[in-house]
């Protein structure tokens, strides 16, 4: 393979470096366009550094004008959700979907309830999941939504009422073959059967138009679970690429939702040792680690509502950390499984000083961005959200297999099939690193081989 002189600068490419001067271009456009979607600039930043390599190889790309063309969306729904709650107030919220890509298959993409959402935060994470989806080499497009309603404190009459009204909008624009939400933050199975039902209601057809339903009634058996299986797997293949493992290690986790719970149980199953989650009260510290009936406990604190992880402290004795997060802990490898940006620069400071090894993400971007160079350049591997935390999306789209086929798999089917997915991902993120001599550079390998698929089927279908 020939190198150009651009492309010596942007080989191995962080966050810090050159960039290649096309992507730079489209870069400075969107920034000027959107100049107040934070979130959704620094997603496409963060990809804009890695691609070099391949914009130098094939000026195709620019000559097609994918880049411009890739980070803009196809679609955007915004709407109004009108609803009443239970004193008999109408009560407004805002609600998006954003179908970013239908090249590899139909919009796939989670729906976020929180008051935190806004536009720019939902189009940076249907932006992320155009890489992560073509990643699984499932036949998944991209999209994502969700509203400012907040479930935590309103009553389960208010959301189910809540849902419906949003499916009142949303019905038009998706179905099977064309848009296939799943859940999210403030999203579980309680809201995806209310909405489930209300556009059966409305459409007069029972069909896998969600994922995350319950698996009583066509959802898949370990798909809450998945993210956080997902996650483990990923890492112990990083591990075993390096004639190490799981087994044995110890592991700081941040979160204590399904993600943080999957986590914690596969890691465990794998021989690690977990010994902090956290929550918006803090964090735990269990020397001892997370394992038996204190994995299943999670389960009832995230069941319980309370956005508090101090009643684990409580209940096993042990330290909690009002208003902190669990970086400071010594371990050897560091999992944020919670939300963006949450390890920070002196976060990323505080591991390396403490000898962590690797860090993983099972959230979506949540290390921030002047973090992630720090802790390449300390010899941390450092694994994107979008190459290991991809086990949820690739469990859904197992669930719309075995809806359009009319099947039902065990748990161990569904476990074995998405260890060979992860297992995938991990290989063709790290042959992709090394193709373009970047080592142990997994963001730059998974932004190029998620970017690669979903390009060259730009070109393929046409203007």
């Amino acid at each position: 393979m020939t190198q150009s002189s651009s492309s010596a600068k942007t080989k191995g490419a962080k966050p810090n470096e050159a960039m290649h001067p096309y992507a730079a271009r489209v870069l400075e456009e969107i920034r000027s366009r959107y100049h107040w979607e934070r979130e959704f600039g620094a997603a496409v930043e963060e990809v804009m550094h890695s691609l070099g390599p391949v914009l130098d190889d094939s000026p195709v790309y620019e000559a097609e004008r994918i880049l411009e063309r890739l980070t803009e969306p196809e679609r955007i729904i915004c709407f109004q959700v009108p609803w009443v709650d239970d004193q008999g107030r109408v009560q407004i919220n805002r609600a998006w979907r954003v179908q970013w890509s239908s090249v590899l298959g139909p919009y796939k993409g989670g729906t976020r309830f929180h008051s935190s959402v806004t536009l720019d935060g939902i189009k940076f994470l249907a932006f992320e999941q155009t890489f992560k989806n073509s990643l699984t080499s499932l036949p998944l497009g991209s999209g994502k939504g969700g509203s400012d309603f907040h479930p935590a404190g309103r009553s389960p009459r208010e959301v189910m009422r809540f849902c419906q009204a949003f499916m009142n909008e949303l019905y038009r624009h998706i179905g099977p073959n064309t848009d296939v939400p799943a859940g999210d933050i403030g999203v579980g199975a309680r809201e995806i059967g209310y909405m489930f039902g209300h556009y059966k209601r409305i459409s007069n057809e029972f069909t896998g138009v969600f994922t995350g339903k319950s698996h009583d009634w066509g959802g898949s058996l370990l798909r809450p679970e998945a993210t956080g299986f997902g996650v483990a797997y990923f890492a112990n293949e990083m591990l075993r690429a390096r004639n190490d493992s799981l087994e044995g290690k110890t592991l700081s986790i941040s979160g204590f939702g399904n993600v943080a719970w999957g986590m914690v149980k596969k890691s465990t199953e794998l021989g690690a040792k977990v010994v902090t989650v956290s929550g918006p009260d803090g964090f735990v510290h269990d020397a001892d680690g997370i394992k038996g009936e204190k994995i299943e406990y999670l389960l009832s604190m995230r069941a319980s509502g309370r956005d508090r992880v101090e009643d684990y402290a409580e209940k096993f004795g042990v330290p909690f950390y009002a208003g902190k997060r669990p970086w400071s802990v010594p371990v050897d490898m560091a999992f944020p499984c919670a939300i963006q940006n949450e390890l920070g620069l002196d976060d990323a400071k505080q591991l390396i000083e403490n000898g962590c090894k690797a860090v993983v993400e099972g959230a979506n971007m949540p290390t921030a961005p002047e973090a992630v160079p720090v802790l390449q350049e300390a010899g941390v591997l450092y694994a994107p959200g979008k190459a290991a935390n991809a086990g949820g999306v690739a469990c859904s789209c197992l669930e719309m297999s075995q809806n359009s086929g009319h099947e039902y798999w065990t748990s161990e089917e569904v476990d074995q099939k998405l260890k060979r997915i992860m297992t995938n991902i991990h290989n063709q993120v790290h042959e992709t690193a090394e193709r373009f001599d970047t080592g142990d550079n997994y963001l730059l390998g998974s932004n190029i081989a998620g970017f690669l698929k979903v390009a060259r089927g730009m070109i393929d279908q046409g203007v």
